[in-house]
């Protein structure tokens, strides 16, 4: 683990007990902290006090008379719609608040570094989607390649529960807006951004409000290097505040979209070919079209993207395009469950708003559509233009039909059920065709995270194979 630093002696209160918050009061013992917990689920304290931590209702008077700060879980609304009582109390007390994230920063460097031939770095990634496959895949191309590397924060484990870094090590972490919104150190040497679209606007009162969530990990500390996806015009605007000129290259340019040009350091992805320029002069293309685990335009994004930060941690690109093609894609991230009968059966679970989910639709031709759920604000007007590959879409939760009701475009079903969903599905598939599951919405009504209903999904396809 990393132990905190800075904060020997002194009380800290911990809200929220889950993985980040258990794994942040095991740091702050180790550093010589005494961690005082809540969290309103009684079955966590529980947890938290067999392990032997002290249990304190931080929702009393006088709670934080003696505490130095409060830090929070991610979940935990700081801001708006409205902040968590126990927040605010301690807003109000004068004590400062922070994540696990914020003190992963501050206590990562030790003396030891000094003796280290190569410092350790930190590459950290948001963005609204593919930031996961992006950091699994900027993980996995620097195993392949022998270097030492860990993989944190909003996927795998948590940032104080990682071994701390060797001579040379690399610790990726993906960051979620509520990660990058209340931590009070941000300083990676790599920040990468991969787009932005609508999603978590209640959390954050509004796309200026997330966007602003987003940009802290590049203000904050200014990053050594930022690989910034320009395809939407936050990422232009944001490339355009951190570069000091057009061939500035501590700012490596990302699309897509469309070819980029000109005397700075540019990564972009045109027809399936991933081609890095600098200077104005191709350095060199990568054909991503026969690698399975990186199927459509937006898993094309993320590997220009993954690319560029390892070029920024000198890797050669033939040793990167080593790791592009070993890749074998996230759980629930057009991940491919099973190959029968030529219909490729495809789980992108992860697809919870609109735009995740277009980016699936433009990947595959020919698709039976498993979607449905619990809808988001703004409804399923971004899908319109996605839908011309749809053959039929399967409509699951518990308001499918007035979730098909906005699909008048494409030929639907009613199933309710993911059971009802796959049977109908794998009944009607044809040969050349993909039965895709891409929600559009998240999965409260039915299940506990997407992750769950991904699992129903491959169980109910391999299932229907066996039978």
């Amino acid at each position: 683990m990393i132990p905190v630093r800075g904060h020997e002696g002194q009380k800290l209160a911990v809200l929220g007990l889950g993985r980040s918050g258990l794994a942040t009061a095991r740091s702050l013992v180790a550093g010589g902290a005494e961690p005082v917990c809540w969290d309103d689920n009684a079955s966590a304290r529980d947890k938290a006090e067999a392990e032997g931590f002290t249990i304190r209702d931080l929702t009393r008077p006088g709670a934080f008379d003696d505490i130095a700060s409060l830090i929070v879980s991610p979940g935990i609304p700081h801001l708006y719609p409205e902040p968590n009582r126990v927040i605010r109390a301690a807003y109000e007390a004068g004590v400062p608040v922070d994540n696990d994230i914020g003190l992963f920063f501050r206590s990562l460097a030790v003396a030891e570094w000094d003796d280290f031939d190569t410092a350790p770095r930190v590459v950290a990634v948001t963005g609204s989607n593919g930031k996961s496959t992006t950091s699994a895949l900027i993980h996995h191309i620097l195993e392949q390649a022998g270097r030492e590397a860990q993989l944190a924060g909003n996927i795998g484990r948590g940032v104080l529960d990682i071994d701390p870094p060797g001579d040379g090590g690399v610790v990726v972490l993906e960051l979620s807006s509520y990660q990058t919104d209340l931590a009070r150190a941000l300083t990676p040497d790599v920040a990468v951004f991969t787009n932005l679209s609508p999603d978590h606007l209640d959390r954050h009162a509004g796309m200026g409000g997330y966007f602003a969530a987003k940009r802290r990990l590049f203000a904050e500390g200014g990053p050594d290097r930022a690989v910034i996806g320009v395809d939407e015009v936050e990422g232009l605007y944001l490339a355009n505040q951190l570069s000091e000129g057009p061939g500035d290259d501590r700012v490596i340019r990302v699309s897509a979209a469309r070819k980029l040009s000109g005397p700075g350091w540019d990564v972009f992805a045109r027809k399936g070919f991933l081609a890095e320029w600098r200077k104005g002069k191709q350095v060199a293309a990568i054909d991503l079209r026969p690698m399975q685990g990186l199927p459509g335009a937006h898993n094309h994004q993320n590997a220009c993207a993954a690319y560029a930060a390892c070029r920024t941690l000198g890797l050669a690109p033939r040793v990167i395009e080593t790791g592009l093609a070993s890749y074998p894609g996230l759980p629930h991230r057009s991940q491919t469950i099973a190959e029968a009968h030529g219909v490729r059966y495809v789980n992108d679970s992860k697809a919870t708003n609109v735009d995740s989910a277009a980016k699936a639709l433009a990947a595959f031709d020919k698709i039976r559509w498993i979607c449905g759920g619990l809808e988001k604000e703004g409804g399923l007007d971004g899908l319109r233009a996605s839908l011309g590959s749809v053959v039929k879409a399967y409509v699951i939760g518990r308001e499918a039909a007035g979730f098909a009701l906005q699909l008048p475009e494409v030929e639907t079903e009613v199933c309710t059920t993911m059971e009802s969903a796959v049977a109908s599905a794998m009944r009607d598939a044809q040969p050349g065709e993909v039965v895709l599951l891409a929600p559009a919405a998240a999965s409260f009504d039915q299940y506990d995270n997407f992750e769950k209903r991904g699992e129903d999904f491959a169980a109910r396809v391999r299932a229907g194979l066996q039978g």
